[in-house]
This record gives C-alpha cells, sequence and structure tokens, in this order.
C-alpha cells in the first residue's frame, strides 16, 4: 500500500522548493507526476507552483468544491504531489488518503502546520490524522532558534493579532519566528497599545 505523507513547516522552510526538487526526482526515473495545489494560493498565478528561489512548474489548481478523486487521473500517474496543503478541505485530504490506499498511489502533501494565530489549518489538521508519516522541514528565527510560528504582519511591520485565517502573502505579510520572538513580539505590540 502507498503511504500519504505530510511535510510541514513555518514559513520559508523551502516546502515549495522540496515539493518541486521531490517531482523532479520522480521524473528523473521516469514517474509520472500529477502537481497539485489549492486555487486559493495565486501568489504567483493559478496553475504554477513557484519556489522563492526560483523553481517553478505547471499544476493544477483545485477549487474548494472540487472533488480529487474524481479528477485524479489514476491510471496515467505515479505519485502525487500536493503544494500548500493547508489549505485544502477536510474532505480533499480524504480524497488523497483513499487514493494513497485503494489506488496504490503515494501522495506527497507540503504546506503550513498552523495559521498565524497557531491553529491548525483544517486541511494540516486532517492531514495530521489522516497521514502514515510526517515529517518537519526545519528553519530557522532570525534569532538563529528554530522557526516554528507563521507571524503575520501589516504594512507598517506591525504584527498580527486578529483577522482572517487565510490572507495569502509572501515575505512581505509573513515570517517564521520561534515562540520565544514571537511572544516577545506579541506582547510588545500589547504594551505599546496601551501607552
Amino acid at each position: 500500500m502507498a503511504k500519504l505523507y505530510f511535510k510541514f513547516g513555518a514559513m520559508n522552510s523551502s516546502k515549495t522548493a522540496n515539493a518541486l526538487m521531490t517531482k523532479f526526482n520522480y521524473e528523473e526515473k521516469g514517474k509520472k507526476v500529477w502537481l497539485i495545489k489549492p486555487a486559493i494560493d495565486n501568489r504567483d498565478g493559478v496553475q504554477i507552483i513557484k519556489s522563492r528561489i526560483g523553481l517553478q512548474a505547471p499544476c493544477l489548481a483545485l477549487k474548494t468544491d472540487d472533488s480529487i478523486m474524481q479528477m485524479c487521473p489514476h491510471d496515467e500517474i505515479d505519485v502525487i504531489i500536493c503544494d500548500e496543503c493547508q489549505f485544502l478541505t477536510v474532505e480533499q485530504v480524504n480524497d488523497l488518503r483513499v487514493i494513497a490506499t485503494d489506488f496504490d498511489i503515494p501522495v506527497l502533501c507540503f504546506g503550513l502546520r498552523a495559521d498565524f494565530l497557531t491553529n491548525l489549518f483544517p486541511g494540516s489538521k486532517r492531514l495530521f490524522e489522516l497521514a502514515d508519516s510526517i515529517a518537519e522541514i526545519k528553519s530557522i528565527c532570525k534569532c538563529g532558534s528554530k522557526a516554528t510560528v507563521n507571524a503575520r504582519f501589516n504594512e507598517k511591520g506591525e504584527i498580527q493579532v486578529e483577522g482572517e485565517q487565510v490572507f495569502i502573502g509572501g515575505n512581505e505579510s509573513y515570517e517564521g519566528l520561534c515562540w520565544r520572538c514571537y511572544h516577545r513580539m506579541i506582547l510588545e505590540r500589547q504594551k505599546k497599545r496601551r501607552s
């Protein structure tokens, strides 16, 4: 039986680069890759996956009401790679689980664990519940510690403590921080607001 893999990391941990390098490795061995991502991730275009280091590849962009099970070309592919999997719906993650099990197709998902308020995304939560293999892609905070939190900033550079769970942005809006730096910035913001 093929496995469902979840590889997660904080912002700027090279998740997308890892996904695209994995695609290259499979294709180099003659395997057919089905590259997918949720359509909500439109930073670099809807039908493209692009990393900060310049790697890119065309992909299928999934809408929230798309059934992966119905869309999947089971007989034509050897592996599924999904980027930004935190934005998948619970039903779409369930589909990926069934595809790995019933069709013996490995499924590799890359994405964030939690949002800027440290709450799990629905897609990530379901992957933690269903994945056969869970691995962290590590990155570092500006202080040198391991980054575990995805901090969101406004246009003034102020850390955000409220807002919609999903806000598509890149390096200008988000930064991977360790808990200590994240907590310190939250406390500093609260202190400024009180004075």
